[in-house]
C-alpha cells in the first residue's frame, strides 16, 4: 500500500482517501461482524492431523488487496500463456510425447511419477481439455516482478472463499463499491457452468447435465463443493450417487436415475474408480475411466492431470511454455533446485537453512521446510529426509515477498500473500477472474499463507480500467 518513499501507491489512493476518514472502532465492529457472518454461513474447513476441533473458520482481513488494470493486464497475459502451455503439455505425455522425444523433459521424471497414468494414453477427453479449471499461485517481489509459485491443476480450492470474500465486502462497506470501480467475481459460478457446458462429450443429447463430485462432509473443502453446486444449479452428488447405466455414468434422483454429462470431481485419481486404481475406494464410481475412455462423460480436472502440477516438473515450465507456445515465459519460475540431481543436492544440503524444501507431490503447506524460521533441530531433521530420499523434494531460495496491510488493534500492519487466480479453460475460450483468492500470512514475518498453517484471506480488488 506503501511504496518505498513511504507515499501511497496509486492503486491504494482511493481507498486509502477513505480509510483514513474511517473511525477505527467501526472497523473493529465490522471486522467482528464478518467474522460472525463467516461463521453463520458455515465457511469452514476442516484440518487433518490435529487434536483440536477439525473445523476451523479462515481468519478473513477487512483490508482489501488492490491490484491495477495495468498490473491485472501483465499477469492475465502470463496466466493464459502457462495455462495453455500445460493444457499441450498433457495432450502431448498421453499421446506422442514430443517433448520427451526432444529432450526438453526427461524421459524418467514422467515415467516414474505416480501422478502419471498410464490409463490416459491415447484417451481424448472432450475438446482436448484436461486443464479445465487451474488456480494459478503468484507471489510478487518488487513494482513490476511477479513469480509463479506453482500450478494447482489437479483439484484448485478456494475458489468459494475468493467469492464469499466478496460478498462480505458488499455487505460490510457497500459505499466503497460505489466510490472505487472495482471488476467483479460474482460470474464466476455463471462462467463455470458455461464453461464445464461448452464441454459436454459427444454422447450429450441437450442442455448438458452438469454434476459435483464430493468425497462427503468430512473432506476438509466441503464447504466448497457444496457451495459450488448450488451456485452453479448443479447437483452435488456422491459415489454411492452414482453408476453405469447403458453406457454412461447416471445419478440418482427421485424419478430414478439420470445421465450425466460433466462431472466436476473433487475427489483424487487415486480414488475415482476402484476398477481402475484404488481397490479400497469407496469415495468413487465403478467403471467410470471405462465410461469416460468411450466418451460418455466429461472429468474435470481430466484424470491424469496431477502431473502438471508436480513440484518437479514446475522447475521445467520454462522449457515447457517456450515449446509448445514458441514463445518465452511471460511469467518467471522461482530458481528451483532438483534434489533429485547429486549436485544440486549437495547445494541444496549445504545451504538448507536458507532455502525452501517442499515435497514434489506435498500441498496445503505440509511437509515443506522453511530454512530461515527453522530450529536447528528441524533442518537437521529434515537433512535427514533429504538424503533419504532425495527425488521426493526440490529446494527454492527464500523470496523477499510483498506484503500488504492487515487491520489489527493497533491499526494498519504488513503481512505477506500470495495469490491464486482462477482460470476456466474450454475448447473456445479461457475465463481468468479478475482478482482470485488473496491469502495472507497472519503471523508477523511469516511467509506460510495457507490456512491449515494459520493463514487467512482477504478480498481482492482488480481496478476498472
Amino acid at each position: 500500500m506503501l511504496g518505498e518513499t513511504e507515499s501511497v501507491r496509486e492503486p491504494y489512493l482511493d481507498y486509502n482517501e477513505w480509510f483514513q476518514g474511517e473511525d477505527p472502532a467501526r472497523i473493529q465492529r465490522k471486522a467482528g461482524q464478518a467474522e460472525a457472518f463467516f461463521r453463520k454461513t458455515g465457511i469452514t474447513f476442516n484440518v487433518y492431523g490435529t487434536d483440536e476441533a477439525d473445523e476451523r473458520l479462515i481468519p478473513f482481513d477487512v483490508v482489501p488487496r488492490v491490484i491495477s488494470a495495468r498490473e491485472w493486464r501483465k499477469l492475465s497475459r502470463g496466466i493464459e500463456q502457462r495455462v495453455s502451455a500445460l493444457n499441450a503439455f498433457l495432450h502431448d505425455i498421453y499421446h506422442r510425447q514430443e517433448i520427451l522425444r526432444a529432450g526438453r523433459v526427461p524421459f524418467e521424471l514422467i515415467a516414474n511419477n505416480e501422478a502419471f497414468l498410464p490409463q490416459m494414453v491415447g484417451v481424448d477427453p472432450p475438446g482436448d481439455i484436461y486443464t479445465h479449471i487451474v488456480g494459478t499461485d503468484i507471489v510478487r517481489t518488487g513494482p513490476d516482478e511477479f513469480f509463479v509459485l506453482e500450478d494447482n491443476a489437479r483439484t484448485p480450492s478456494g475458489v468459494s472463499y475468493m467469492l464469499e470474500n466478496r460478498e462480505t465486502m458488499l455487505q460490510m462497506f457497500p459505499e466503497l463499491f460505489s466510490r472505487i470501480p472495482i471488476q467483479q467475481v460474482s460470474n464466476y459460478p455463471t462462467n463455470l457452468r458455461r464453461s464445464l457446458g461448452a464441454c459436454a462429450p459427444t454422447k450429450c443429447e441437450g442442455k448438458p447435465v452438469v454434476a459435483v463430485l464430493t468425497p462427503g462432509i468430512h473432506n476438509s473443502a466441503y464447504f466448497e463443493h457444496s457451495f459450488l453446486a448450488d451456485q452453479m444449479g448443479a447437483e452435488l452428488v456422491e459415489g454411492h450417487d452414482l453408476r453405469v447405466v447403458d453406457g454412461r455414468i447416471a445419478m440418482r434422483t427421485t424419478q430414478g436415475y439420470t445421465a450425466i454429462d460433466v462431472l466436476y470431481r473433487r475427489v483424487d485419481d487415486e480414488y475415482l474408480d476402484p476398477l481402475n486404481f484404488n481397490p479400497d475406494s469407496m469415495l468413487g464410481v465403478p467403471g467410470i475411466m471405462d465410461v469416460f475412455r468411450s466418451g460418455g462423460i466429461t472429468i474435470a480436472n481430466a484424470p491424469g492431470t496431477g502431473i502438471a502440477d508436480d513440484k518437479a516438473l514446475y522447475s521445467y515450465m520454462p522449457e515447457i511454455v517456450e515449446f509448445y507456445t514458441g514463445e518465452k515465459p511471460l511469467l518467471n519460475n522461482v530458481e528451483t533446485f532438483r534434489c533429485s540431481d547429486p549436485q544440486q543436492l549437495q547445494y541444496v544440503l549445504d545451504n538448507l537453512a536458507a532455502l525452501v524444501v517442499k515435497e514434489v507431490h506435498g500441498s496445503g503447506g505440509y511437509g515443506m521446510l522453511v530454512g530461515p524460521a527453522a530450529s536447528k533441530a528441524e533442518v537437521e531433521e529434515f537433512r535427514k529426509k533429504l538424503i533419504e530420499r532425495p527425488t521426493n523434494y526440490i529446494a527454492q531460495p527464500t523470496l523477499a515477498l510483498s506484503t500488504v496491510p492487515i487491520f489489527t488493534e493497533k491499526g494498519l500492519a504488513p503481512r505477506h500473500v500470495d495469490l491464486r487466480p482462477f482460470v476456466l479453460m474450454s475448447p473456445d475460450r479461457i475465463d481468468i477472474t479478475a482478482g482470485g483468492l488473496t491469502r495472507v500470512a497472519m503471523s508477523e514475518g511469516s511467509l506460510v499463507v495457507n490456512s491449515s498453517q494459520g493463514g487467512g484471506t482477504k478480498d481482492t480488488w482488480v481496478l476498472e480500467e
